[in-house]
């Protein structure tokens, strides 16, 4: 379509060229008035460094996801900032960040199932891999909700301790640089001797060295006006070129038409190809509706039945000169190994001379014989069957090799 288009265009410029002489002004395609100032287009902020400065409060009661809210007697938390973080955020969504913070176990706080008979410090060490999961429900500009993973080192209840960290948490921005950030970590000790704990923060961040994207909108808006203004140079320099203008339309008209003469081609064989699979299957489908050519008991001759079927079988390999076929023949389970694969391949050779009996070529029918190795039920020799049942496995198979 674009080629297209763009033939019709240089058309368009050569003719009027032509009628009106080179005098002619053409009229631009936008005021220059009306151009977009990219600092007045919305952005968003895709990496960046961040530092944050706050506050955390630590649940080391026993368990990580019960009494989430007991503060009275979970929580353990300091009146002044205890907790610093740095970190870098990249344009995949993806943060890295190393936190430190430091409590204070209060006296008659419970830690491990215990109320603490002292005031005990806390400090930890943790580093995280975040992501940003407005890259999944989409940008909202002020709220950045993330949820990560990590590992830390946490000195608690004066034991120290290696922790597998689970992150959730969201950031509110109130400007382009400051914003809130409200998180809390599960912490799963690497000793089971040391008891899981929560730890929940709150802070104020600050984020520099940041690099911005346009918004997929205002992408769009600047990328219109680019578009347009590159149109416009493309309409001056045909101006300026008609001639070879003209020679370059017929060159891509001619392609044009290559091209649509060799998706006309490609469309009729794909065609073609799609008649004959139908056709094969037709075929087979004819086949399928035709009985199992079965077998007596312990015997490769050919019953009046399965005669039958195989002159049904003749009418169709008629009917088709082209079709050549494979018949596969099956014993049931009775009797040794060695034996049915011998009475299999009497059977298949006599189902084959039937058919060269009464005028098919042998190059048109394939043949193997299996035995009793593809049993259509649990017939074998462990188990007990009808004579019925060990019927079905005595058969002779029809299958479309090609047509």
């Amino acid at each position: 379509m674009k080629l297209l288009k763009t033939i019709l265009f240089t058309f368009l410029v050569a003719t009027s060229f032509a009628t009106y002489s080179q005098t002619t002004e053409l009229t631009e395609l936008s005021d220059t008035s009306e151009l977009i100032d990219v600092e007045e287009l919305d952005s968003t902020n895709v990496s960046f460094w961040i530092v944050g400065l706050g506050f955390n409060a630590v649940d080391d009661s026993g368990n990580v996801f019960k009494g989430v809210f007991d503060t009275d007697e979970g929580w353990n938390a300091v009146p002044y900032p205890s907790r610093i973080s740095v970190g870098r955020y990249f344009k995949s969504g993806f943060g890295l960040e190393g936190i430190f913070t430091y409590n204070k176990y209060k006296k008659g706080k419970i830690v491990d199932n215990f109320p603490l008979e002292d005031d005990v410090d806390y400090f930890a060490f943790d580093t995280r891999l975040s992501y940003d999961l407005n890259k999944i429900v989409g940008e909202t500009g002020w709220f950045d909700p993330y949820a990560g993973v990590g590992l830390g080192f946490t000195n608690a209840n004066s034991n120290s301790r290696g922790t597998y960290n689970a992150i959730v948490g969201f950031r509110i921005w109130f400007s382009d640089r400051f914003g809130m950030d409200v998180n809390s970590t599960g912490k799963w000790g690497m000793n089971q001797n040391f008891r899981n704990h929560k730890q929940h923060a709150i802070g104020v961040v600050y984020r520099f060295d940041v690099d911005k994207e346009l918004t997929k909108k205002d992408q769009e808006k600047l990328d219109l006006q680019e578009e347009l203004l590159a149109e416009q140079a493309r309409v001056e320099d045909s101006i300026a070129n008609v001639n070879k203008a003209n020679a370059e339309a017929a060159l891509l008209a001619e392609q044009l038409a290559k091209q649509q003469a060799e998706a006309a081609e490609k469309e009729r064989l794909a065609k073609l190809e799609q008649e004959k699979l139908e056709a094969k299957n037709k075929i087979q489908a004819e086949i399928d509706e035709l009985e199992n050519i079965y077998f007596a008991f312990d015997s490769s001759r050919l019953t009046s039945t399965s005669k039958g079927i195989l002159d049904e079988l003749l009418a169709i390999l008629n009917t088709y000169p082209e079709l050549t076929l494979e018949i596969t023949s099956h014993t049931d389970s009775r009797g040794s190994t060695e034996y049915n694969q011998s009475l299999s391949e009497k059977r298949l050779e006599s189902t084959l001379d039937y058919l060269s009996e009464n005028g098919i070529d042998s190059n048109r029918i394939t043949g193997e014989a299996f035995g009793e190795s593809k049993l259509l039920n649990n017939c074998d020799d462990s188990t007990k069957c009808t004579e019925a049942m060990h019927k079905q496995n005595r058969r002779s198979e029809i299958n479309v090799i090609e047509f």
